[in-house]
This record gives structure tokens, sequence and C-alpha cells, in this order.
């Protein structure tokens, strides 16, 4: 879903905790289940506060799965295959170029109806992005014929794909994958 949020146009929102896959408490009603203590380390508290925890505001997520002591900044910073880190990578793409601030945005329609495709376009620069909404692998053929002759060129890897010709694009895509491509005419 971060995926899919960075390529849409406007400007994506992150609220604090969701960059390292911090967990709601639900139990605490209303929207103060997402308003408890960030999770900085594997402290007292998180390293939020050194305050007793029974004074702060929203006690600190215990669940031993989302709990600070198993998700936090500090131990995710240490780790280069983090959803922090992650995180901050799709970022820096996402920045790397204009077109996902203020380019236009068009849907493209393939049969099957578990892939969402769009094209981003920003002057000279076009990107297609391809996003797999199930949870099982997915094969989509796309009419890219409109830019016949381009490559792709994925954004993460830099690995270039096949050019573009007249028959459909073939992509499979794993479960919830994406791809954002740069199309270039080389």
């Amino acid at each position: 879903m971060n995926g899919m949020l960075m390529s849409l146009p406007g400007t994506p929102i992150i609220y604090y905790g969701d960059e390292i896959g911090m967990g709601d408490n639900i139990y605490l009603g209303d929207r103060n289940g997402v308003r408890t203590p960030m999770q900085w380390s594997g402290g007292w508290n998180g390293g939020f506060s050194i305050a007793d925890p029974e004074r702060l505001y929203s006690p600190p997520i215990l669940n031993p799965e989302y709990g600070y002591q198993a998700v936090n900044v500090l131990s995710q910073k240490r780790t280069e295959h983090s959803l922090l880190s992650w995180m901050k990578h799709l970022i820096q793409i996402r920045r790397s170029s204009a077109v996902f601030g203020s380019g236009s945005i068009e849907f493209l329609h393939p049969a099957n109806h578990r892939i969402l495709v769009y094209v981003r376009q920003l002057g000279k620069e076009t990107v297609l992005i391809v996003n797999n909404l199930s949870s099982a692998a997915q094969a989509v053929e796309l009419d890219l014929r409109r830019y016949k002759g381009n490559i792709l060129i994925e954004m993460f890897g830099k690995n270039i794909f096949p050019r573009i010709g007249d028959l459909p694009y073939l992509l499979t895509l794993g479960p919830y994958q994406f791809y954002w491509f740069r199309l270039r005419r080389i």
C-alpha cells in the first residue's frame, strides 16, 4: 500500500509509526489507539519518556508482536532490510522524479481486475505504475502500443525490461507486488 500511496497524485501522508510498522492499541477506544508513544528504542517506555508508564498520556504498546521491544526505530536503523530502511528508499525514489508530485495521471484498464495500472506524466517524463492488489501472484497484459519503441526501466533496481512493441506487454507480479517503470526511448 505504501508503494501505491507514494505513486498517486498529491502529498502522501504517513502517520508516525507507520514507517516502522508500529501497531495501534485498539483497546484505548476512539482515536486514542493511534496516539500511543512513539517507539524509539527497546528501552524504558520505548525511549519516548523517562516518566513512570502510568504517568504517560497513553500507555506504550506492550503487544509482543508490535510492542516497543520488538518494533522500534533504533533496531530498524541497524538493519538495511527493515521497513524503515525500505520506506526511506521509497521516499528517495519518489523524490527523484517531479512526476509524482505534480504529474498527470491516466488509468489503464487491463482485463485482470486485480491489477491497478496508471501512467504518470509530466513534460517529457513518463512513469508506468503497476500494482498487484491480490494476495496471489498475477499476470497482466498491458496495451502499451502508444509507447512503442520505449524500454521500461524499473525505478528501484534500475533493471531494464524488454522494449515495448505491437503486442500486449506481459508482466507477472507476486502477491501485493508493484512496479514503477520509467519509459525511455532508445
